[in-house]
């Protein structure tokens, strides 16, 4: 319950900047209320004017209908003017919480990504924010007019007739009680929807990535059986949901009957007596609909708020989510790095428990090339996480260019980075624009050049338009190859100080790979690289091979140094070109 009302409390902190608005709102609400009961009291007069046969007025008649008119007209425009407002409002603090929301997305540290599904950050902060704005649009149009209309409408019971009055107000416990039920019960039922919603589209997500090895692999009776049974919980919690959303209306309407009956009841005995006229009760028994309406509406509203409440817990969950750590106010700014890295004593682990990088030592001078090779699950990828600060050491240091990179702003940081790895990463757009992603300022000649030098150039000219050639979301109609070659061709157009290749020529042909190594051998002259291979030929030429295992290093040197050590090295060397 605690949290419930933070939420609500950090829904209207979001609201109040649109405090006047909210404002005009409420005037609007109450013009339309007013107005709306004041028109059953000139129903009761135009009544009294005309009961009994030969004592109709029609002089003062045609006055009661001319106010009525003017009457619904104001009511007509005040409550367009709300909901237009209202419509702006909502919107408004809608967009304000998914911007948040992705920004916050930005600053989140890699160690959040690798733990959450991304189907499940997606499903936060599209479908949870889609489901809260429709629950706070019917909360902003109908719970102002509701609550008005209700205290309205016994203002004026109680001006036309207090005992009446006193009946209704009698009865509205019931009310109340019935919205206190139906509150607690879709509350929780709506949580564990959205909750499980976003299992779903993060399952549906995982799946639709890796169509290709689920086939492949035959795994698809068992991703089917997944679905099934999260969609089976989904089915679960929708359908207690919906059942205890649906018993609103019915609940609701008793309760109505039960106030009209009262009121027609005591308003008849009244009548009976001479304590009220005809035109009156019928005026109260206008109000008496005019009053359960409300309790209608505001149970479908409160049904709908559990359910943006729900979806807005999950989004400020994502929003609470520790950043990064800020940089410091003095963080150095990295602009010319002449290429010196140092590590000092470094140790870290992506969980506690899970020791994987110890005390481990490392001193790079400008223009070296440090190849760090290793069995799967080394750390050597680990390594490349903490040069480019992804992730920050447990213990040691750090450093570029004499800097403690954690004293150093990230985005000088990793500027001085060029980047390739085994993963390839492509955005919808053209051609030209991610080979130049990260230089968007760059010449046609640029881009060009750097695509020839990554020998990119002669396949994107077979291409329908060229650099102008449209690729879709991670270039999904091109080759593994062909995307590899592109994400070369950004690096070779920058041409950072640092390079990292992380199994860069991976997904490339043996032909091919021998011109890219050319290229690299040209990129790499007098610049710091590390390069991460499993194919130990890409590495003969490296200044430093760092051998690891099991997050220390084990062995250092020159290639031909390590062979004739006969260590671990050239048992991994001679298990990849061992003649049978």
């Amino acid at each position: 319950m605690k949290k419930h009302r933070s939420t609500v409390k950090r829904i209207l902190d979001y609201i109040g900047h649109y405090k006047w608005g909210v404002l005009l709102s409420l005037c609007l609400a109450a013009v339309t209320v007013v107005t709306t009961l004041y028109a059953p009291i000139l129903i009761g007069d135009a009544v009294d004017v005309i009961t009994g046969p030969g004592k109709v007025d029609f002089t003062a008649l045609m006055g009661v209908l001319r106010k009525m008119a003017v009457v619904i007209f104001i009511t007509a425009v005040s409550q367009w003017l709300m909901n237009h407002i209202n419509n702006k409002i909502t919107y408004r603090v809608v967009k304000d919480i998914r911007t948040k929301a992705f920004e916050h997305l930005e600053i989140l540290p890699l160690r959040y990504m690798d733990s959450h599904p991304s189907g499940d950050i997606i499903s936060r902060i599209i479908a949870d924010i889609d489901q809260f704005s429709e629950g706070l649009l019917m909360g902003f149009t109908q719970l102002f007019t509701g609550v008005l209309t209700i205290l309205g409408t016994l203002g004026f019971m109680f001006y036309v007739n207090a005992w009446i009055a006193l009946v209704v107000v009698c009865v509205t416990p019931v009310s109340l009680l019935v919205a206190s039920f139906i509150a607690r019960k879709t509350y929780v039922m709506f949580k564990h929807q959205s909750e499980t919603r976003g299992e779903l589209t993060g399952l549906i997500d995982e799946m639709l990535g890796s169509q290709k090895v689920v086939q492949a692999f035959g795994h698809e009776e068992e991703a089917q059986e997944r679905f099934e049974e999260i969609n089976e919980r989904l089915r679960g919690y929708s359908l207690r949901a919906t059942f205890f959303s649906s018993i609103t209306n019915p609940s609701t309407r008793f309760v109505n009957g039960l106030v009209y009956a009262s009121v027609g009841v005591a308003g008849a005995y009244a009548a009976v007596h001479g304590l009220l006229s005809v035109g009156k009760l019928s005026s109260f028994l206008s109000y008496a609909n005019q009053y359960t309406k409300p309790f209608n509406e505001i149970s479908g509203v409160v049904t709908e708020l559990q359910n943006a409440l729900a979806s807005a817990s999950r989004v400020f969950a994502l929003i609470d989510e520790e950043p990064l750590k800020p940089e410091d106010e003095d963080a150095v700014e990295l602009k010319e790095a002449d290429g010196r890295v140092s590590l000092e004593q470094v140790s870290f682990s992506y969980t506690p428990e899970v020791p994987l990088i110890e005390n481990f030592n490392l001193s790079v001078k400008p223009g070296q090339r440090i190849a760090i090779v290793g069995p799967t699950g080394c750390g050597k990828t680990t390594v490349i996480n903490l040069l480019m600060r992804f992730y920050d050491v447990d213990k040691g240091c750090i450093s570029v260019s004499g800097h403690d990179i954690r004293h150093m702003t990230r985005k000088s940081l990793r500027a001085g980075y060029g980047m390739v790895l085994q993963e390839t990463w492509l955005k919808s757009g053209t051609i030209r624009d991610n080979i130049a992603y990260g230089k968007p300022e760059a010449a046609e000649e640029e881009i060009i050049r750097a695509a020839k030098e990554a020998h990119a150039h002669s396949f994107i000219k077979r291409m329908p338009q060229g650099y102008d050639t449209i690729i879709s979301e991670d270039g999904g109609n091109l080759s593994q190859g062909q995307k590899q070659l592109l994400c070369i061709a950004r690096v070779m157009l920058c041409l950072p100080p640092m390079l990292i290749l992380d199994e860069a020529t991976s997904s490339i042909d043996t032909r091919t790979e021998i011109r890219i190594q050319k290229a690299f051998a040209k990129m790499m002259e007098g610049r710091t690289s590390f390069i991460v291979a499993h194919r130990l030929s890409t590495i003969k030429e490296a200044d430093v091979i760092l051998v690891m295992k099991d997050g220390h290093i084990m062995e250092q040197g020159s290639h031909e140094a390590l062979l004739a050590k006969g260590g671990f090295y050239a048992e991994l060397y001679n298990s990849q070109f061992a003649v049978s």
